[in-house]
């Protein structure tokens, strides 16, 4: 669970978020809607990190982001898994090797095991027959899948997704919608998406903050 209390953000002295308080809840989608403007980036951006606000905190289970000590705060981060709105592949390395990058630099595990967590994570998502296949051979869809298993190799207690939708035709829309819900039920993720598409909303938003 992942609770934010009273979070405030200034920008040139205008408000952007004021005293915004919510709960997100394990093994749920949880969804931020909202206008464009209306704060939703500026918000999951200070739930990751990238951005201090100016007062409130963020609680992971209890745990006071804001106030962890380096080497805690490091163990979090871990613990988290970001689905970008434009997928952020790297466009030198194919599938398979985009999905290890992250169990490279993280996991303890032998190369022979990062592997294969890599293919497990790439079956989930329905591209195991595209392992070799560049980024740029590949449809905004599946872009979108192998970023999905890039975010959970690690096997995240946490997902942060940008927009997962945006780009897509609806049926494919649909399609990843679906399969980030089915995740986060499978491995009780505690799962943030910020969106502008109200199907999502309706098909999967399981608790929904409106930022006015």
């Amino acid at each position: 669970m992942i609770e934010i209390r009273n979070i405030s953000k200034q920008f040139d002295g205008e408000n952007v978020l004021n005293e915004v308080s919510a709960t997100f809840e394990t093994g749920c989608t949880n969804l931020i809607i909202g206008r464009s403007g209306s704060g939703k980036t500026v918000l999951m951006k200070c739930l990751v990190g990238l951005l201090t606000p100016d007062s409130g905190q963020v609680l992971y289970d209890g745990r006071d982001f804001f106030a962890l000590p380096r080497r805690q705060l490091a163990a979090l981060r871990r613990e988290m898994g970001m689905l970008f709105q434009g997928a952020a592949l790297f466009d030198a390395m194919c599938v398979l090797d985009n999905v290890l990058f992250p169990l490279r630099m993280f996991s303890p595990l032998s190369e022979a095991g990062r592997r294969e967590r890599a293919v497990e994570c790439l079956e989930r998502v329905g591209m195991a027959d595209a392992l070799q296949k560049m980024p740029s051979e590949l449809s905004g869809g599946m872009q979108k899948r192998v970023g999905i298993a890039r975010a959970i190799a690690l096997r995240p207690r946490y997902l942060f997704c940008d927009e997962p939708t945006s780009g897509l035709d609806p049926a494919t829309a649909r399609t990843i919608d679906a399969l980030i819900h089915s995740i986060t039920h499978e491995a009780a993720i505690t799962t943030v998406i910020n969106t502008h598409d109200m199907d999502s909303v309706r098909t999967i938003g399981e608790t929904v903050l409106s930022l006015d």
